[in-house]
């Protein structure tokens, strides 16, 4: 699988030739100023919940591409009522089979709300299985015990964990998270991109590699092979 950063907490991966967009927040992103959002593919756009920081450029890019846009029911009715149609609402511990596998939607601990004000309805992460490989998309959340289920569910090759602490889980709760969900490869997102949330990244890797697991920080437009 190719994995691509453009930052906080947005990124692709291309899964069976398909391509799986993550919470898009790029335009606003000072540190993300060089990507070029027209030339960003998506057949799927998830949303793990209706902040700005992970939504703010969901619907210029899903005009543009068409793609099928997954996430909460609330978030779905919004997104109609901005003349996005192609939408498909989910809610937490439900499944659905796509035509790049299988993703069922996790328990996320945070908040959600959508820049106008409104309910985002619940927080979620997402649980991909695919012939591919098998990975785990927290969301932005707390670390939670919820996480110990995913393994029963598909043991993930990686998971992508939020990093930054402050209104998420640190790296230090990350890594147990790693533990919860039985990997040893970790993508750190949502960090360094405002004040709130900087932390000291080679401190961070050096602690993975202490417990035995590799912590990938990949920079902004780099594409990786996971």
């Amino acid at each position: 699988m190719q994995f691509t950063y453009y930052g906080h907490s947005c990124f692709s991966i291309i899964i069976n030739g398909k391509h799986l967009l993550f919470d898009p927040f790029i335009t606003y992103n000072e540190l993300a100023s060089h990507i070029d959002i027209e030339s960003i593919k998506a057949d799927y756009i998830f949303i793990s919940h209706g902040h700005a920081d992970h939504i703010a450029d969901c619907i210029s890019i899903a005009k543009r591409t068409n793609a099928l846009v997954i996430c909460s029911w609330e978030i779905h009715e919004w997104l109609n009522k901005k003349e996005i149609s192609n939408t498909h609402p989910m809610n937490t511990g439900g499944k659905k089979v796509f035509d790049f596998g299988t993703v069922k939607c996790t328990v996320a601990q945070h908040s959600s709300g959508l820049p106008d004000g409104s309910y985002g309805g619940n927080p979620m992460g997402f649980h991909f299985i695919t012939k591919e490989k098998s990975f785990y998309y927290s969301g932005d959340t707390a670390l939670t015990l919820d996480m110990q289920l995913i393994p029963a569910w598909g043991k993930p090759n990686f998971a992508i964990l939020p990093i930054g602490d402050n209104f998420t889980m640190d790296y230090i709760d990350a890594e147990k998270a790693a533990c919860f969900v039985e990997t040893k490869v970790i993508i750190g997102v949502h960090y360094d991109t405002f004040g709130f949330i900087k932390i000291n990244t080679q401190e961070a890797k050096e602690y993975f590699t202490s417990k035995g697991k590799l912590l990938l920080l990949p920079t902004i437009g780099e594409t990786i092979d996971v």
